[in-house]
């Protein structure tokens, strides 16, 4: 019987969670409902901890209504949203198609914007670097999130990770080993320090800042989903003007170039994948 209750109060769970998604995007047009439900229920119960509500229903009503409150949650939702090599095809194209323009560049400027706590960035760091391009690249990494940064900068990662981290790294094309790449320790694992060396950390707010000028690829994968179509709009025409002729750009699955203002103005190299390059006749 205990039992029985117990799993009501699951499934009711799991339906305010639902209904609180729903309202989010039918208020504010940020679409979190196809992102990893574990996930967002922990962040979710975990704001529901500290903010002293009863239920999620009761937060909903404040989400609704109290704009900072809902940037709270956002922030929560942001954090950790990420892994080293995601969508390990991405990579994969990433070394087959831009790689060897990559390569004709005496010089290279990568910005990863919306870098969250770094995965993604070393992932690229390792890719540059098994091809040659490490040296001569410099790589800005960007976020609004203060804390996300310093936890980027340090690259360390629970070592329960690794077993798919090697797993994406291995499916992306990789081409030595991903162990070569860390030492555990504890229960962490500490990336290769010199992954650093051509990376610099820094505070941008996509919605807020500036173009990030003369860049030859701008990454910025799983963030745009956070936005609505207008904002959407405003930060693609951002990542244009970041992009020297010629440049690419690389945005997260759930994501798309082609219902923007900008959509003509790019080639694309990879529909499923969302890779584009800035024409050089615009």
């Amino acid at each position: 019987m205990i039992r029985d209750c117990n799993s009501n109060y699951l499934e009711s769970k799991d339906i305010e969670i639902q209904l609180l998604l729903e309202a989010i995007y039918l208020k504010y047009g940020y679409d979190f409902r196809d992102y990893s439900k574990a996930h967002l229920k922990r962040r979710i119960m975990h704001r529901l901890s500290v903010s002293g509500f009863e239920s999620i229903s009761q937060m909903q009503y404040q989400i609704l209504y109290d704009r900072t409150f809902l940037e709270n949650l956002l922030t929560d939702f942001s954090i950790n949203v990420t892994e080293m090599f995601r969508d390990p095809p991405f990579y994969k194209v990433f070394r087959q198609e831009v790689i060897p323009v990559l390569k004709t560049y005496p010089f290279i400027k990568i910005w990863h914007a919306g870098c969250s706590s770094g995965e993604e960035v070393y992932s690229m760091a390792i890719l540059l670097k098994e091809e040659g391009l490490y040296e001569r690249t410099q790589i800005y990494a960007t976020d609004f999130n203060v804390e996300v940064l310093a936890k980027a900068k340090q690259a360390i990662y629970p070592i329960d990770d690794i077993k798919d981290y090697t797993y994406n790294y291995q499916q992306s094309g990789g081409l030595t080993s991903f162990a070569d790449y860390y030492i555990a320790k504890y229960d962490s694992v500490i990336l290769d320090q010199s992954l650093k060396d051509k990376i610099i950390f820094a505070d941008h707010n996509l919605v807020t800042d500036g173009v990030f000028g003369e860049m030859h690829v701008v990454i910025c994968r799983n963030v745009l989903i956070y936005f609505n179509r207008e904002l959407q709009n405003k930060v693609f025409k951002l990542f244009y003007e970041s992009l020297r002729k010629g440049g690419f750009l690389g945005i997260g699955t759930k994501e798309s170039l082609r219902f923007s203002n900008h959509f003509e103005k790019f080639k694309v190299i990879s529909e499923d994948l969302n890779i584009y390059q800035k024409k050089f006749e615009v």
